[in-house]
This record gives structure tokens, C-alpha cells and sequence, in this order.
């Protein structure tokens, strides 16, 4: 009876420990979760890892981050999604502290962000100092051909009126004008424009998401629009030339937290920048805006599309 109770013994041992090993590899535990072996989205945390994927609190970041995240599950990666977080003061730390895997960004207004000081204009040039300036904790993948760039844009009765073509010739009616914008761009331009230009605004207003509609209405003079707004034709309005480039290239570029990120991510990621192009971004952006489709939705039709559904 003794040998037998330490046989059944020993094999009720052995069951609980492999019990105690599967544990971690649940579909629905916490991908955060501090107890776990391994960091979020490490090759070591089984299959295809686990990646939380971020992004601003706008149209374009939030479908740019369905396609990564549905590309990564089709991929056997286990995917948490936190859609429109916030603004890139937000956002930035939440990836160096891990608590996100994956955010889209903007190599230009990131290398901005990290270094404020930056004189890099071109794309490559943009790039090889994101890389060099960014803290341990971070890296970024191959950055696409998509480009979504910031402007300063005016309705073409305005253009007409005030003889506007660059921004430079704003600095001549600048002071009677009201600048709209997303609430944070006061704080990382408004010295930039005076060093650069000599703009001074009479006011700047936070108009975010609607600064195309302001314009249109007449509430605001100047908007600060993304190139890939479809509402920029539509509403007839006309982007600002840059002679000096102040707004450097903004290829679509992913930031990831190093720790947490591993090979299927990684190449995952680098196969989508390949493929995005500014025209695919502005043709799914107006399917978007205009015809009021999910952005889910849409990047699942791009993916499939593209063969990397």
C-alpha cells in the first residue's frame, strides 16, 4: 500500500507541474501581466508572442494600428489593442516603460519629439538620427514609403486674397490671423514658426479632428492638416509651401519596445511598411472619412489586399 500511495504520489506531483508550466501560455491572461516569465511579446512567451499595440487619438493611427495588429494575429502573435490613447507625450511613454509593444509613428515629428533641436529634412537623414537618439528602450523598424505630412494650410479664397503660396508669406498677415490646430501643437511650434519664419498668430485654437471644417467655415485662417486628410480636396483648400523645412519627412515608421518585441514582429512589421504607400493611406483614409467604414474594417480589406492578411 506504501509503494503504491508514493507512485500515485509522484504522478499527481508531476501532473500539477506541468499544469504550473501551461499556465502562462492562456489566451486569456493579461499580457502585462508582472508575473509572467517572459516580457510581453518575447519569442519566449510561446508562438508567436504577445504585443500591445497602441495608438494616437486619431483616424489614420488608429486604422495603422489595426492593420498591424490584425497582420500580427494572422501570424499567431496574441494581440491587445488600446485605440487612441492620447498624444505623443502619452504614447511615448507608455512604449519605453513597456506598457505597449507597438505604436505607429511619424519619423519626423518623433525624431522632433526626442530631439527638438533636429535640422534632419530628408527621410534617410531623419531615420539614421532616430535611430541614433532614441533611449535603450526603444528601437524602430523599417520606416514605409507612406507619407502622411504636417502642413499649414489655408482655403483657397484666403490663398487668393492674401497672396499666399509658401509659409513664409504668411509672416506678413500672420498676427491677424487664428491658427488651428491639435491642442498640443501650440506647445511644440509656436517657437519653431517665430525662430524659422517670424510667425506670430493672433490666436491658436485646439480644433484637432475638425481644423479642415474650421477652415472651411471661416472660423480659423490657417489649419494645421495631415496630407492625407481627404478633406483637404474636398473642401478646396490649399497646403502652404515649406521652402525651409520646418515639417520634415513623416514616413510611417514603427516604434516598438525593444524587450518586448521579437523576429515575427519585427518582420511582420518591416513586410507592411514595404507595401504601404501615401496613395494606398489617402485612398483608405477617404473610405474612412467620407464613407464613414470602420477602420478595422478597412485595414482588413488592405491586408487581404496586399496578401498579408
Amino acid at each position: 500500500m506504501r509503494r503504491k500511495y508514493g507512485i500515485a504520489g509522484v504522478l499527481l506531483s508531476a501532473m500539477f507541474a506541468l499544469a504550473a508550466c501551461g499556465g502562462g501560455g492562456s489566451t486569456g491572461g493579461n499580457p502585462l501581466d508582472s508575473t509572467s516569465a517572459a516580457p510581453s511579446g518575447s519569442a519566449s512567451a510561446g508562438g508567436g508572442g504577445k504585443a500591445v499595440i497602441g495608438s494616437f487619438d486619431f483616424d489614420e493611427s488608429v486604422l495603422l494600428a489595426s492593420i498591424y495588429a490584425q497582420a500580427l494575429e494572422a501570424k499567431g502573435v496574441q494581440v491587445e489593442e488600446k485605440p487612441r490613447i492620447g498624444s505623443r507625450e502619452v504614447v511615448y511613454d507608455q512604449v519605453k516603460s513597456g506598457g505597449l509593444t507597438i505604436v505607429p509613428e511619424y519619423n519626423g515629428n518623433l525624431l522632433a519629439f526626442v530631439d527638438p533641436k533636429t535640422t534632419a529634412a530628408a527621410a534617410d537623414e531623419v531615420d539614421t538620427e532616430l535611430k541614433s537618439k532614441l533611449p535603450a528602450e526603444l528601437e524602430v523598424l523599417d520606416s514605409s514609403p507612406a507619407e502622411d505630412k504636417d502642413t499649414l494650410s489655408v482655403s483657397k479664397d484666403t490663398q487668393t486674397k492674401q497672396s499666399l503660396n509658401s509659409i513664409e508669406d504668411l509672416a506678413k498677415v500672420s498676427k491677424d490671423m487664428v491658427l488651428g490646430a491639435p491642442p498640443e501643437f501650440k506647445k511644440r511650434w509656436q517657437q519653431r514658426f517665430k525662430d524659422v519664419y517670424g510667425l506670430e498668430f493672433k490666436e491658436w485654437k485646439p480644433t484637432g479632428p475638425t481644423t479642415a471644417d474650421a477652415l472651411k467655415e471661416g472660423s480659423i485662417q490657417v489649419g494645421n492638416i495631415f496630407t492625407t486628410d481627404p478633406k483637404m480636396a474636398a473642401n478646396n483648400l490649399v497646403p502652404l509651401q515649406d521652402p525651409k523645412n520646418i515639417f520634415a519627412a513623416q514616413n510611417v515608421t514603427p516604434l516598438l519596445n525593444k524587450a518586448a518585441a521579437n523576429d515575427t514582429i519585427r518582420t511582420t512589421l518591416n513586410g507592411i511598411s514595404a507595401k504601404l504607400t501615401t496613395q494606398s493611406l489617402l485612398d483608405m483614409m477617404q473610405k474612412i472619412s467620407v464613407n464613414k467604414d470602420e477602420p478595422a474594417t478597412v485595414a482588413k480589406e488592405w491586408l487581404t489586399t496586399n496578401g498579408l492578411g
